[in-house]
């Protein structure tokens, strides 16, 4: 195991310090339990618990209802899936499997972006021309030539640098060439998201402005997942993952929707599903929850989505040299 550095991870307070009182059991949820917290039970902090959520107590019933249409959303559904959502304005969170680990696909593009910002901040050097158009690609088009430049050039000590600074203390890099067989959970993702939405000491403004502009401009047919449902006039930061296997597709999204007295984020990870459209449809089943009880106010942006899952390009995190994956 790494040795994680762990002043800087509490000093930055990412380890899912979501709400007082809660974020001891946020931390330790490690298990592929159903939740992290227990059914109505207040903390001594004054922080109330109920089912897969827990906020301050007078956001109770906002816990409780997210809690209840998340689990709705997954009722029933073939696979398997993870869910982190945080919510800085009313401090709501809500965890489901957030433990678990997951391929990641293309969503660990968004660390390893991550990971540069944090090695040229060391170095004092600004991103290079190539670097600046890699990650473009890498994150708007999820390119993987890109990742693959990038992944090589960062290099895994550096990216696990970057991991024990930011407290993703379950991410385990994939081997060798594999960044897309990376192991990651909900939780994890959810501290990259509030690192790169709050001041902390682990990523400058400057870089997290940088990598939260690359995430709202992903291209229009990779903008499905947990976009879907997002209230008008709030900013999408999204990456996406998506890779066939032997044990079905696994399907990933993450994103942070700012803006407009909003600031939330929510990580959906997914694996065994029968198709890549039915893995979508329940994230964005879960994220159509989410938007509609954390910004109710507020009408969606889209009616649906537009998305194509069909025949098209190969899978996103598909590596070079990676036979069970090329359809």
């Amino acid at each position: 195991m790494r040795i994680r550095a762990a002043t800087v991870a509490g000093a930055v307070a990412v380890a899912l310090s979501m709400v007082a009182g809660a974020a001891g059991k946020a931390a330790a949820d490690s298990s592929g339990s159903s939740g992290s917290f227990g059914r109505g039970a207040a903390s001594p902090a004054g922080v109330m618990e109920t089912g897969i959520c827990a906020a301050p107590a007078a956001d109770a019933a906002l816990a409780a209802g997210l809690s209840s249409d998340i689990l709705a959303a997954v009722a029933g559904r073939a696979g398997r899936y993870a869910v982190a959502v945080y919510d800085a304005v009313t401090g709501v969170t809500c965890l489901l499997n957030a433990g678990s680990h997951f391929d990641s696909a293309s969503v660990v593009k968004a660390t390893i972006l991550a990971a540069l910002l944090r090695w040229h901040q060391e170095t004092g050097r600004p991103l290079t021309d190539e670097e600046r158009a890699l990650a473009t690609l890498m994150i708007t088009q999820s390119d993987n030539d890109a990742a693959t430049d990038l992944w090589d050039e960062v290099g895994r000590a550096r990216i696990e640098h970057f991991l024990d600074l930011a407290g993703m203390t379950q991410t385990r890099l994939g081997a060798g060439p594999y960044w897309g067989l990376t192991q990651i959970t909900a939780r994890d993702e959810l501290t990259l998201l509030r690192l790169l939405t709050g001041s902390n000491a682990v990523l400058t403004g400057y870089s997290r402005g940088y990598e939260l502009g690359l995430m709202a401009q992903v291209i229009p047919a990779q903008r499905w997942g947990v976009p879907a449902g997002a209230p008008a006039g709030v900013t999408a930061h999204v990456k996406n993952g998506w890779l066939p296997d032997s044990s079905g597709w696994h399907i990933n999204s993450i994103g942070a929707f700012t803006g407009h007295g909003r600031d939330y984020m929510m990580a959906v990870l997914s694996d065994g599903e029968p198709t890549m459209g039915y893995g979508v449809a329940t994230i964005e089943a879960v994220a159509r929850a989410v938007h509609r009880d954390l910004a109710p106010a507020v009408p969606p942006a889209d009616a649906r989505l537009a998305v194509t899952v069909g025949p098209g390009p190969s899978p996103d995190a598909i590596v070079p040299a990676l036979p069970p994956y090329v359809q």
